[in-house]
């Protein structure tokens, strides 16, 4: 059985994957150990969807089990594939991108490795200043892998936790999640 976290789109401008054809949109999902039974060629052929993140990690300990039989599934089905770091706020932002970077998070310039991706879906009291937090992260992420991390949230999240912060406009591509939709917009700022 195949189970999708969340549907998302992402502009093909964010893209540079040669074998896929130019559209206005391209569909992906994102996946953890919760989703521990995947059929990546299902998803790819029948469902149209064509990019995935994995969780990799959490925090500064936690590595996700299913990461490297999900990214292996991911890439033998065609998928553009990236890892993503779910954030802990009340730890240091810096030694949480080292962690991802060393764990998954990694980038590689080979046209099928997306970015990583910062999940942001931690309770807003674990930081009082989310929005230098994010920045601490981007930036040492930028140092390990020469590319800024997409940014993925709620917009209840992203307000409340962050002002609705524009802060990252230009480096950071806004992931917004739209649980129980079929489409939602990527690219908020």
């Amino acid at each position: 059985m195949f189970t999708l976290f969340s549907f998302t789109a992402l502009a093909t401008t964010a893209l540079a994957a040669p074998h896929l054809a130019k559209r206005d949109k391209v569909y992906g999902f994102d996946i953890s150990h919760y989703q521990s039974s995947v059929d990546f060629e299902s998803a790819y052929n029948d469902g149209g969807l064509r990019f995935v993140y994995i969780k990799a990690t959490e925090g500064t300990t936690y590595e996700d089990s299913m990461f490297s039989s999900h990214y292996g599934g991911a890439t033998d089905a065609g998928f553009i594939r990236g890892g993503y770091h779910f954030a802990h706020g009340d730890s240091s932002a810096s030694d949480q991108a080292d962690f991802f970077a060393d764990n998954g998070g990694g980038w590689t310039d080979d046209g099928i490795t997306l970015p990583g991706m910062l999940d942001l879906e931690a309770s807003c009291s674990e930081n009082d200043d989310w929005e230098g937090w994010i920045q601490e992260f981007s930036d040492r992420y930028h140092e390990n892998t020469g590319r800024y991390p997409v940014l993925y949230s709620s917009p209840s999240w992203w307000s409340e936790c962050t002002g609705d912060s524009s802060a990252f406009k230009g480096t950071s591509p806004l992931m917004m999640a739209c649980w129980y939709v079929v489409i939602c917009l990527v690219l908020k700022i």
